[in-house]
């Protein structure tokens, strides 16, 4: 599996097996329990899985948990893949398409979730931001702080601020969240971080302070658009920190 990370690759692993022990887990009780009811048992643990994996694995338990409801172990006759009547027909059929249903909506549920927490922890770095400056703190402060926030905000190995200079061509995070190379009239994009360091501009008042130097871990995809913009935003109150403590500027 190709591009999955160790969790997806967990995920998924558990998405084939799970439903197959529970269902196993199942067998001695088949007789006291009715299709529903162990069709039931089945959807929670689709669920359980949709809300720790991804779409991809929720559709697989899904999957999974329906060909083990009518192989083997719960449907009747036993141990073949055979459906006794019409009820259970129809219970397998509501099982893979509420399992499929409910997981969609646990994964959908649990990245809203990320979602709001990640945006909270963006709204809290722009906050402690403005307010070590309105605070009246030197710009080495605001700067340092700035810093350490784009270190955790960009996920980078290192970050460290230059006042000043414009020394080489590096490729820039620009003011819409794009990640640039610029040559000459030869302009670069990217999608993945490139090797060596990249720079974040610091303008304040409409002068240049310097540059914010980040060091990603090579080979790794760009951050959120909406993580990037922060980071963008990040900068422009440092260099507002910069210009209105009139730090010596560079064009």
């Amino acid at each position: 599996m190709p591009g999955y990370r160790l969790h997806d690759r967990a995920a998924l692993f558990g998405a084939l097996v799970v439903p197959f022990l529970v269902a196993l887990a199942l067998v001695p009780f088949r007789a006291y329990l009715s299709a529903t009811n162990e069709a039931l048992v089945l959807v929670v643990v689709v669920v359980a899985i949709a809300a720790c994996g991804t779409r991809a694995a929720a559709a697989l338990a899904a999957l999974s948990a329906a060909a083990w409801f009518g192989l083997l172990l719960l449907a009747r006759p036993y141990e073949r893949f055979a459906l006794a009547d019409r009820e259970e027909i129809e219970t397998a059929v509501l099982l893979l398409a509420v399992g499929l249903i409910v997981s969609q909506l646990a994964v959908r549920a649990r990245r809203l979730e990320a979602d709001v927490v990640t945006g909270a922890a963006h709204l809290s770095s722009l906050q402690g931001t403005a307010r070590l400056t309105e605070q009246g703190g030197s710009p080495d402060a605001v700067v340092e702080f700035v810093r350490q926030e784009l270190v955790g905000l960009l996920r980078l190995r290192g970050c460290r601020f230059e006042y000043g200079t414009l020394i080489g061509r590096r490729p820039r995070l620009e003011r819409d969240g794009g990640l640039w190379l610029r040559r000459g009239s030869e302009v670069t994009g990217y999608a993945d971080w490139p090797d060596g360091e990249t720079e974040l501009r610091v303008v304040g008042g409409g002068h240049y302070y310097g540059r914010f130097l980040l060091d990603p871990f090579p080979g790794h995809p760009l951050p959120p658009e909406e993580a990037r913009s922060v980071a963008v935003a990040l900068a422009a109150l440092a260099g507002a920190a910069l210009d209105t403590a009139g730090v010596c500027h560079r064009g």
